[in-house]
């Protein structure tokens, strides 16, 4: 009968060996052959994962596969990066509705000056011009919307449509109210801290079993010991002995979480 260490490591030489005939993914790879290297501290863990897959091994591929994603694109690294363009993307946010505003401002000012001033300028004055002249070298456009737009153009004049102003203020309103979130839910987990740490890693993988605890890709009762999980990180990150995560940290990190979530 077949136990969880070749079980398991069948499955990791696969995977070594499609990624590299197919020239993808070395980031799993490079998990892959870490967690083959240190197999003797993970020996256990493999047998209580084959148990808790029910000797299953498509259920065994499943895990394996979430543990190796988890450990390439949700690692510390990769979650303290993620905080970093989380807070670019809401610094960015909020200077699109800075300069929305402003200019939004500069095109209700330029249209003041041509009623008002004797001038005019010869720029677009109508959000559809601007619309279609943005969208010129866009072939579906042209070929199945403009000529039903320029026909709405001509049958309804400028006092239906927003300003120029008007529309881009609306795209500063939209960035200023903007709620900035995650992809995936795994990743949402994995940020889920101000601050990045070993922490991100667990919280990710946690929740990529929640998410496949169906009965089909984990048994929904699927549920492994603080000490596995803490090996399996420990192999799958590569921590050196100075950094290793115990079973104790685990079962603190899931305690802290739980009483978070009342």
């Amino acid at each position: 009968m077949e136990n969880g260490r070749k079980a398991a490591e069948k499955i990791l030489e696969e995977h070594i060996g499609y990624n590299t005939d197919n020239g993808i993914l070395p980031s799993e790879t490079t998990v892959c052959r870490s967690l083959l290297s240190r197999y003797a501290e993970l020996i256990e863990a493999y047998d209580e994962l084959w148990a808790k897959a029910n000797q299953s091994e498509f259920q065994l591929r499943v895990f394996i596969d979430g543990l190796l994603g988890t450990a390439a694109f949700w690692n510390p690294a990769k979650m303290a990066e993620a905080r970093r363009m989380r807070t670019k993307l809401e610094d960015v946010n909020q200077k699109i509705s800075e300069m929305a505003t402003e200019l939004a401002e500069l095109f209700e000012k330029r249209a003041k000056l041509h009623d008002h001033s004797g001038f005019v300028s010869e720029t677009h004055y109508h959000v559809l011009d601007v619309l279609s002249e943005a969208a010129r070298n866009n072939p579906r456009f042209t070929s199945f919307v403009r000529e039903p737009l320029e026909a709405l153009h001509s049958q309804f004049d400028l006092k239906y449509w927003p300003s120029i102003s008007e529309f881009v203020s609306v795209l500063g309103t939209d960035a200023e109210r903007s709620t900035v979130h995650a992809h995936q839910s795994v990743t949402a987990a994995g940020t889920a801290s101000s601050r990045p740490s070993r922490a991100d890693f667990f919280r990710a993988l946690f929740e990529f079993i929640e998410e496949n605890r169906d009965g089909r890709h984990l048994p929904t009762e699927f549920r492994l010991s603080d000490a596995t999980y803490a090996s399996l990180a420990n192999c799958a990150l590569d921590l050196g002995p100075d950094d290793l995560a115990s079973a104790e940290y685990v079962k603190r990190l899931r305690q802290r979480d739980r009483e978070e979530d009342r």
